[in-house]
C-alpha cells in the first residue's frame, strides 16, 4: 500500500528563511537549566551510556516499577521495537495519526489494516470500528495531526484479554494535568511517551515505554545496545524532576491559550479548524490546500501537508501552534494570499 508516503514528516517542509508551523516541537532550543545539564554530561561521553537512571527517573515520576519502563531513543524507536518484537495475527492502526507505526510494523513484513475516523464525526474514536480480533492496536492519544484528545474511558475500551493496545501519548504532556493519559497503567496497554516536544529536544532523541514487564523484555531483547545516548539519558532524569514537571504544566497552559487565540484567528478569517484541537497544533482544511502551502512558503511560512496521513487529502494542513505574535503574522500572511 504505497498510497501515502508514510515516511513524510514536518521536518521535510523546513528551510532557510522559512517561519516554521509544520514542527510541532514547541521550544525553538532546551531552556537554560537543561542546556546547562546536558553540557556538564559532556566529559562523561568516553564512557558507554546506561540507562538506569533514567529508568528509574521515569518509573518514579509515573508511580510504575522499574521493570516496566524502556528508555528510548526518542519515541519512534518503540514503533520499531515492537513492530520487530511482536507476531500479531491481525495489526490494525487508527488513523488518521502519525505515520510510523504503520511505517514500521509494515518494514518488519506485517500486514495492516487501516481504521479511518471520519472527519463528519471530528475524528472522534469509535471503538466498534476496530475489528473484534485484532490483537495489535495502536491510536495517538491526542492524536497527530487531527489533535483530538480521546477520552480514557474510550481508549481503554480497546484493551481486552488477548491484545496489545499501543497509545502514542508524544504531546500528552502539553495538555494541562495531562488529561485523559493511561500512564498510571493498565493491563494489556503500552504508552509511549515522548520528550522531545515539549523540551525542544527533538535533535537529541529522548521518549520512554511504559508496558506490562513482559513486553518491556521483549522489547529491550531487540533494541540495539546503547541505543539511547548520554546525553538522552541525562535529559530523561532532568525533564522527570518535580520542578521539570511543574514547568511544564505551565508550558501547556500557554500552549493551550496560545492555541485558543490561533484557533479563533482561523475562525475570523473563514478557515475550518477541524475537531476538537487539544494538542499544541491544529488540523484546518482550506479549498486549494496545496497551492495554498506553495503560496505560504513563497510569503515565509512552512505548514504540514496533510495528504501524507490516512484519511486527509491535498486540502488538509497541519500548523503548529506559536505565540502570539507569530499566529498574528501568519494570519496576516494567509490572508494576503487568498
Amino acid at each position: 500500500m504505497a498510497d501515502y508516503d508514510l515516511h513524510h514528516h514536518g521536518d521535510r517542509e523546513v528551510g532557510p528563511g522559512l517561519v516554521d508551523l509544520a514542527v510541532n516541537v514547541r521550544l525553538p532550543r532546551p531552556p537554560a537549566w537543561l542546556r546547562a545539564e546536558l553540557v556538564s554530561a559532556v566529559d562523561s561521553l568516553a564512557a558507554y551510556p546506561s540507562s538506569v537512571d533514567a529508568v528509574r527517573a521515569v518509573a518514579a515520576r509515573h508511580g510504575r516499577p522499574v521493570e516496566e519502563v524502556l528508555v528510548t531513543a526518542g519515541a519512534a524507536e518503540a514503533f520499531t521495537l515492537l513492530a520487530s518484537a511482536l507476531r500479531p495475527r491481525r495489526a490494525v492502526v487508527v488513523h488518521p495519526q502519525f505515520t510510523e507505526p504503520e511505517a514500521a510494523l509494515r518494514a518488519a513484513g506485517h500486514a495492516v489494516e487501516r481504521v479511518i475516523l471520519s472527519e463528519v464525526d471530528g475524528f472522534v474514536l469509535d471503538p466498534a470500528l476496530v475489528p473484534s480480533d485484532a490483537d495489535l492496536v495502536f491510536v495517538g492519544n491526542p492524536t497527530n495531526p487531527t489533535s483530538v484528545l480521546h477520552p480514557a474511558s474510550v481508549v481503554r475500551s480497546l484493551a481486552r484479554p488477548g491484545r496489545l493496545l499501543v497509545v502514542d501519548e508524544a504531546f500528552l504532556d502539553a495538555v494541562p494535568g495531562e488529561a485523559e493519559s493511561l500512564a498510571a497503567g493498565h493491563p494489556g496497554v503500552v504508552v509511549l511517551r515522548s520528550l522531545t516536544k515539549t523540551w525542544g529536544l527533538a535533535g537529541l532523541r529522548a521518549g520512554y515505554v511504559l508496558a506490562p514487564a513482559d513486553i518491556v523484555e521483549r522489547l529491550r531483547a531487540v533494541q540495539v545496545p546503547w541505543s539511547v545516548s548520554t546525553l538522552a539519558g541525562v535529559a530523561t532524569v532532568a525533564c522527570c524532576r518535580p520542578s521539570a514537571l511543574e514547568e511544564a504544566e505551565k508550558l501547556a497552559v500557554l500552549a493551550e491559550a496560545d492555541r485558543e487565540y490561533l484557533v479563533s484567528g482561523l475562525a475570523a478569517a473563514g478557515v475550518d479548524v477541524l475537531g476538537d484541537p487539544r494538542g499544541p497544533f491544529v488540523l484546518v482544511r482550506v479549498p486549494d490546500g496545496a497551492v495554498v502551502r506553495e503560496r505560504l512558503r513563497e510569503v515565509g511560512y512552512a505548514v504540514r501537508r496533510g495528504d501524507t496521513f490516512p484519511g486527509l487529502g491535498p486540502d488538509h494542513l497541519r500548523l503548529a501552534v506559536r505565540d502570539r505574535s507569530t499566529t498574528d503574522a501568519f494570519l496576516a500572511a494567509l490572508e494576503e494570499i487568498r
